[in-house]
């Protein structure tokens, strides 16, 4: 996916943006999390991230290709267009939450859709059946291939052994606290924005099965490659309460989550 994906795109860096602190080798080293303890903050608390060139430069394909599809901002006027550095996970976190308005959560997963296809080059999911079929070699690279390239968007992960159809296979992705979730504190987003949009674009798309398994008492979550995703209806998600005290748009009083329900 991520080979497929690249397309030329030229930044010119400005000069008062700072990169991450050098290596021992004097290279700049690939920026992540800022906490001391290198590790996510615990649940409760937001995780600090110290964001390069590269994590930005993605965070603003993604935030303005899918603005074209966002609610206008009601709290402030935009006079210009951001350039691509003033661009953070803030502003990511804060065009999906507006996308979000005014759309079912079928609506909401065909735009993601349309994101991602979008910044697909023609014939690209073909393409992907035929370099990577539905084998345990497949599921394998692509679960490597998650850790480094979707950091930024999920925060530190790691591959691990998962088995599938009584086979063992390190095909299995375990994200330590999924930066998306614990920046929108949605459970709706989480599973209409991230979740089955995901799961449909590798599955459907791809030919390869993905399921995502999100946990929402820690804030971690499971991709399993190979592994085909239960519909939405038998699916342990849909039947999740809003995070009450950190989400702005949570219903204390619905037993499930409004955004699930839509």
């Amino acid at each position: 996916m991520v080979v497929l994906s690249l397309q030329p795109v030229q930044f010119s860096t400005p000069k008062h943006m700072l990169l991450c602190r050098p290596g021992s080798t004097g290279y700049p080293i690939r920026c992540g999390i800022a906490e001391p303890s290198g590790e996510p903050a615990p649940m409760g608390q937001k995780t600090k991230y110290n964001d390069g060139f590269f994590e930005k430069g993605f965070m603003t394909l993604f935030a303005r290709k899918m603005k074209k599809f966002a609610a206008p901002v009601k709290a402030r006027t935009e006079t210009k267009e951001k350039a691509w550095w003033e661009y953070d996970y803030e502003s990511f976190v804060d065009v999906s939450k507006r996308v979000m308005q005014g759309r079912s959560r079928v609506q909401q997963q065909q735009v993601v859709r349309e994101v991602l296809l979008s910044m697909l080059p023609p014939g690209a999911p073909a393409q992907f059946r035929k370099l990577f079929p539905p084998t345990k070699w497949a599921a394998e690279f692509n679960a490597a291939l998650t850790v480094p390239f979707f950091h930024w968007l999920v925060g530190p992960s790691e591959v691990v052994e998962v088995e599938i159809n009584g086979v063992k296979q390190r095909s299995g992705v375990h994200i330590k606290k999924c930066r998306y979730l614990e920046n929108s504190g949605c459970v709706g987003m989480c599973v209409n924005m991230c979740k089955f949009p995901t799961q449909d674009f590798f599955t459907n798309e791809f030919g390869l099965p993905l399921n995502m398994i999100p946990n929402f008492e820690d804030m971690s979550c499971e991709m399993v490659y190979g592994q085909v995703p239960p519909p939405f209806e038998e699916d342990p998600v849909s039947k999740q309460p809003c995070f009450t005290d950190i989400c702005s748009i949570a219903t204390p009083s619905a037993s499930v989550c409004p955004k699930l329900q839509a």
